[in-house]
């Protein structure tokens, strides 16, 4: 396993306490050595904000932190700079996209890193783009990603568990552990991928399922697409779903995706807020209900009110693992199915489906092949 020495850490914390945030929008290169520059491949590293380019108030300030509010946010350079080791793998280029936190990001923050990013693979300059992305919405944005991305080279998304700032930070090797699987060959038609923790999980597949622990991300389905050892991946595992240059989605002319909303069923649940959700404009609602997609009669006779309404209505579960598969009660009644995806990312998938299409026989048919 790939290790900063000492000192090399101490000095790389000194520069992410003390050293200047930049303003988006910034770029930065950052050149490897003569002897190796014509061997690396070249990575861009697009950063927008999150844990990973946080600053705490000290050492031991690990929940305690944030990329505004007070906090000054680590920019794109002071990020690349404090992990030189990065260099030994590519030939580094850097952009701020945007430097906020994921749990304040946006459908158009979505669309301007989708077509920045199929630019610069669509640039024969670019081998690899690596993703520095705060950990709340990551998995979402890997997803929506993964079905707009026109491009088998490989995008990887990465991310920490402790501030820029923390004791033990875990973004430095998390950084280096994406570059290196950006940069290499074996990750080349993967799909979008996430690296965290040592572990390289695909877009369809992970899940945030701790609120702290650097083990947060986890495929509790399809399991890992495999793992970085001495910066080296090592796959044992590949998704067998439509994927970037497989998928049928664009974002070209898209100003914005139609509204989907996720419903959180309990017991006892009435259908008020479904019911809200079509009056302020859902085009489809994801339901995520009890067990295997099960709802109260008060939810199901919104659900289906909803469906008369014109939205597109997904059953999903609460669960957070396991196949919703399509049945009686639901296909009689139009709705579709959300098979292994989880509700957050059964939305994005909604959102693109109705780009293209109403039918919920033709949205069955998107959620079973993607």
């Amino acid at each position: 396993m790939f290790r900063l020495g000492f000192a090399a850490l101490a000095a790389s914390a000194l520069f992410l306490i003390s050293g200047p945030a930049l303003s988006a929008p910034t770029t930065v290169t950052t050149p490897p050595s003569a002897a190796a520059m014509k061997q690396l491949p070249r990575v861009a590293i697009l950063a927008t904000g999150g844990t990973i380019a946080s600053r705490g108030s000290n050492a031991l300030s690990l929940t305690d932190y944030g990329v505004g509010s007070g906090h000054k946010p680590v920019g794109i350079e002071v990020l690349v700079n404090a992990v030189p080791e990065i260099k030994q793998f590519a030939e580094i280029s850097g952009e701020q996209v945007f430097n906020v936190g994921s749990s304040k990001l946006s459908i158009d923050n979505w669309l301007t890193l989708a077509r920045r990013v199929n630019t610069l693979l669509a640039d024969e300059h670019t081998d690899g783009i690596v993703i520095t992305h705060g950990t709340d919405t990551l998995e979402e944005t890997a997803y929506f990603l993964n079905l707009v991305v026109k491009s088998e080279k490989p995008v990887v998304l990465v991310g920490s568990m402790r501030p820029a700032t923390g004791l033990s930070a875990d973004g430095p090797l998390n950084l280096v552990n994406a570059v290196a699987l950006a940069a290499s060959k074996e990750a080349y038609g993967q799909g979008v991928m996430v690296i965290m923790n040592d572990q390289i999980s695909s877009a369809f597949g992970v899940t945030k399922t701790n609120s702290t622990n650097v083990g947060t991300f986890k495929c509790p389905d399809t399991g890992y697409l495999g793992f970085m050892q001495n910066n080296k991946p090592y796959f044992f595992n590949a998704i067998q779903k439509r994927h970037t240059t497989q998928s049928e989605f664009s974002i070209d002319g898209l100003k914005t995706l139609p509204r989907v909303d996720v419903h959180y069923t309990t017991l006892g649940k009435d259908g008020r807020i479904i019911d809200a959700m079509v009056k302020l404009g859902a085009k489809g609602i994801v339901n995520a209900g009890l067990g295997h997609a099960n709802v109260p009669n008060e939810v199901m006779n919104s659900l289906i009110a909803a469906k008369k309404a014109g939205a597109a209505v997904v059953v999903d579960s609460r669960v957070g693992s396991g196949l919703i598969t399509p049945i009686g009660k639901f296909t009689r009644e139009g709705f579709v199915s959300a098979m292994l995806h989880n509700p957050q990312k059964a939305r994005i998938l909604l959102m693109l489906a109705l780009t293209k299409t109403g039918d919920p026989k033709e949205i069955q048919r998107i959620f079973n092949e993607y």
